[in-house]
């Protein structure tokens, strides 16, 4: 078994893998960045792509399959989960934090912390799953910032299925016409920050930044959440040494084939051989 803890030059270590879970792929934006910030890592990654997505569920569904999801991970002897899915992080927190004992990391409120501190002119605009909107989530995180922030938001389904079938390009055609019926009032609002809620949308950063206009600041939740990753555990003292070299291990629940191929879309750089295929059920 992997030991827990460690002591390199008198500094306390843990290199245990950080657990990170998803609904589909949209998580591997989170993975790639913290990869980076974090390169002595091990991740253990867990893509529900048997049932993405989770954004068009009932809280009751999406509450299981969070609690399946962190089950899941848990038994790799993980020493913190990144709930890399704004909809389970809008519907789920609570009951993960009730749960587990161990840090868990949520994906809104550092992107929310990113937006109110890139505005100019306090006009936010937020994307996500039709569940991530309902929730209100995001509208709470931001007037808790500061209450003079006006937050606009607009669910934008179709773009979960777009990521995940690779039709991001900024030139598609059908990405194009999407994105522009979802975000012609966050436009038109006046806005100059938009919160990309969602993991899966920074795959099409290209095609909302050429509906929203060069003016709207662009925040990704993934990239957000890994920084404070990154913090978290090092002032906790449950980092693993640079030098590890960290590995990402992969577990889906379809086809480990078919999200070998998109992975490596998402994720820049292949994942041959770390896949595997597995029952949450």
């Amino acid at each position: 078994m992997t030991p827990r803890r460690l002591l390199k030059r008198g500094y306390a270590v843990d290199v245990r893998p950080i657990g990170v879970f998803d609904s589909g792929l949209g998580g591997l934006t989170t993975v790639k960045r913290l990869a980076l910030c974090l390169p002595g890592e091990d991740i253990i990654y867990l893509g529900d792509t048997g049932r993405v997505p989770y954004g068009s569920r009932s809280e009751e569904t999406i509450i299981k399959y969070a609690c399946q999801d962190a089950a899941f991970l848990m038994r790799h002897d993980i020493k913190a989960i990144v709930v890399a899915c704004n909809t389970v992080c809008s519907s789920a927190m609570h009951i993960l934090k009730d749960r587990y004992e161990i840090p868990l990391f949520e994906v809104i409120s550092a992107p929310a912390q990113a937006a109110a501190q890139a505005t100019k002119n306090g006009k936010i605009g937020v994307i996500g799953t039709t569940a991530t909107i309902r929730s209100g989530v995001y509208e709470s995180q931001l007037k808790e910032i500061s209450p003079r922030l006006q937050v606009i938001s607009a669910p934008c389904p179709l773009f979960v299925p777009l990521a995940e079938n690779g039709r991001t390009g900024a030139e598609d055609i059908a990405a194009l016409a999407i994105a522009e019926d979802y975000l012609a009032g966050l436009r038109e609002s006046g806005i100059d920050t938009l919160i990309m809620g969602c993991t899966h949308y920074p795959l099409l950063r290209g095609v909302i930044s050429k509906v929203m206009g060069d003016g709207v600041a662009l925040i990704d939740s993934g990239a957000q959440t890994a920084k404070r990753v990154a913090e978290a555990l090092g002032c906790m003292g449950m980092l693993s040494p640079a030098s590890s070299g960290g590995e990402v291990k992969y577990f889906v629940t379809d086809s480990a084939e078919g999200f070998s191929h998109l992975a490596t879309f998402f994720l820049e750089s292949t994942v041959d051989g770390r896949v595997e295929q597995i029952s949450l059920e």
